[in-house]
């Protein structure tokens, strides 16, 4: 039950004070996020994709207020994609890009985003590489999924994110699982109301079952965006039955967790792909990834009581 209470502080600009001057905050943060500057995640990029992983990478920021913000946020982007060119790692090295901080949620911020992404997606495209747009809270669905189909347009590999715990997404994923698609499914990790979204575990594990063998059976690239053992086992025997081979779905999962499971995967021939959030906003990412697992909440409060 604490789960929701942690998606309400992950809104709360008191919690973030809070938490942002405990001294035993940073350490803990350290094993989610991967630095705070390109500079300082380069390491841990060619450290990922040199054991066999591959990495789609979030520069942190979201919920900006001014445009100005917004064009800081894709020049962001930009000079990650300067950081990457030299390291010729192509599509092993793709990146995740959150609409709200290019702008989306502004006046007039559906053109804004789209505008601002689009300068990302080409880039990304002249080194070899692509992007996918993360799905963020119910409101800016539709706005998400119709820039995806635009970029599509000239970008068919632009990838695009749904969320099992809403009700639409079953249809969403009906429409998306088309040939040449890219679809990262995960379960949803923001505060939504009981009209639009399944409140209990139960039936959010279930839900994202649904949508995953309808992605399988579909004739897109599914990417399974979970750490659930019994998740990544239906996925490996719903592929099975849908005649995929290994490299025509992945598995994802979050820089820090469940590290020994992403190299099974990837020594089995699976392709697993880690995603790697930097930067210096981290504080929204980082409580909804305490909201998403206990282990994560009770490892952050055991840090808590040894420091204390």
């Amino acid at each position: 039950m604490l789960g929701p209470v942690i998606l309400a502080a992950s809104r709360s600009d008191r919690m973030r004070r809070v938490v942002s001057a405990a001294p035993v905050t940073k350490p803990v943060v350290n094993r989610f996020i991967a630095g705070e500057s390109v500079e300082e995640t380069a390491p841990v990029i060619r450290s990922t994709t040199g054991r066999g992983l591959e990495v789609t990478l979030d520069v942190l920021g979201e919920d900006i207020t001014d445009p100005a913000e917004a064009m800081l946020a894709r020049d962001a982007y930009l000079r990650l994609i300067e950081a990457l060119a030299p390291m010729e790692l192509g599509a092993r090295a793709e990146m995740s890009v959150k609409l709200s901080s290019f702008g989306q949620a502004l006046p007039g911020g559906h053109d804004l985003a789209l505008k601002n992404v689009t300068t990302v997606v080409e880039a990304a495209a002249e080194i070899g590489t692509t992007v996918t747009l993360d799905m963020e809270d119910h409101t800016t669905v539709d706005s998400t999924l119709a820039i995806h189909a635009e970029l599509r347009e000239r970008f068919p590999e632009t990838g695009a994110v749904v969320q099992s715990y809403l009700f639409r997404t079953e249809e969403d994923c009906r429409a998306l699982a088309a040939a040449g698609s890219r679809v990262r499914l995960v379960k949803g990790a923001y505060k939504e109301p009981a009209s639009v979204a399944y409140q209990e575990k139960a039936e959010v594990d279930r839900a994202y079952i649904r949508c995953l063998a309808i992605l399988m059976a579909g004739s897109g690239y599914p990417m399974v965006g979970s750490h659930d053992p019994r998740v990544i086992a239906i996925a490996q025997d719903l592929a099975h039955r849908a005649g995929r081979k290994l490299d025509e779905y992945e598995f994802q999962m979050l820089y820090g967790i469940r590290e020994a499971e992403q190299h099974r995967l990837a020594a089995e021939g699976h392709r697993m792909r880690v995603y790697i959030a930097y930067g210096t906003d981290w504080y929204g990412y980082f409580m909804r990834r305490l909201a998403e697992r206990p282990a994560n909440l009770a490892f952050f409060l055991r840090s808590l009581v040894s420091r204390g």
